[in-house]
């Protein structure tokens, strides 16, 4: 049976790829390779939701295994948003860049104490019968008002770990593929995952 990354998003998709990549010795396919796809509307009301559904949906139409991700930025002091809304924080059509200038000019109606927030990341992993697995990340971490860093994608380059002195923009793709959200939710759901690929 085929593994599908039941998303189009192609950073997502070269992240997912390079830490699936020691656990799947096949191929790992995403969205863009099944163009006939259409997707279905992510109408959840929390990450999980929504990962559930993409995952579910995908698994089922195409007859595959399917992992879905679902995560954003989530900042307390602005009453969670962007959270779900990440990728359209500035509109259906927004950009990356008109998201980020939205979360900006957001931040600096709050003290410098307020502006932290995290990256959460949940992952569900489906068959064409059920949503088997669903894991969390999270990544905690300070925000600035201006941008760092020409890598990475979405708010990396607002964003600082704890801990760390560079956003994710600025760090190099191994080091941030280490610490990540998205990292953090893979690793829970690599037992799950194991028991599964044998039929991929």
């Amino acid at each position: 049976m085929k593994f599908v990354l039941a998303t189009t998003n192609l950073h997502k998709i070269l992240e997912l790829r390079g830490m699936l990549k020691p656990l799947i010795k096949g191929d790992i396919l995403s969205l863009r390779d099944f163009p006939y796809y259409t997707p279905p509307e992510e109408t959840g009301g929390s990450f999980e939701e929504n990962a559930c559904i993409k995952a579910a949906h995908a698994a089922s139409t195409l007859g595959v295994i399917a992992l879905a991700d679902d995560s954003g930025l989530v900042v307390p002091a602005l009453g969670g948003e962007p959270g779900i809304y990440s990728a359209r924080y500035a509109g259906e059509d927004a950009s990356d860049r008109e998201n980020r200038l939205k979360l900006i000019e957001k931040l600096k109606t709050l003290k410098e104490s307020e502006r932290i927030g995290y990256f959460e990341c949940t992952l569900a992993l489906a068959t064409p019968e059920k949503v088997v697995k669903i894991t969390i990340g999270y990544s905690e971490g300070r925000l600035l008002l201006e941008e760092r860093g020409r890598s990475g994608f979405g708010y990396d380059s607002l964003f600082i770990k704890h801990e760390y002195s560079k956003t994710f923009a600025e760090l190099d793709e191994a080091t941030k593929n280490r610490i990540s959200h998205r990292r953090k939710a893979l690793d829970k759901l690599t037992i799950s995952l194991e028991a599964i690929i044998t039929h991929v």
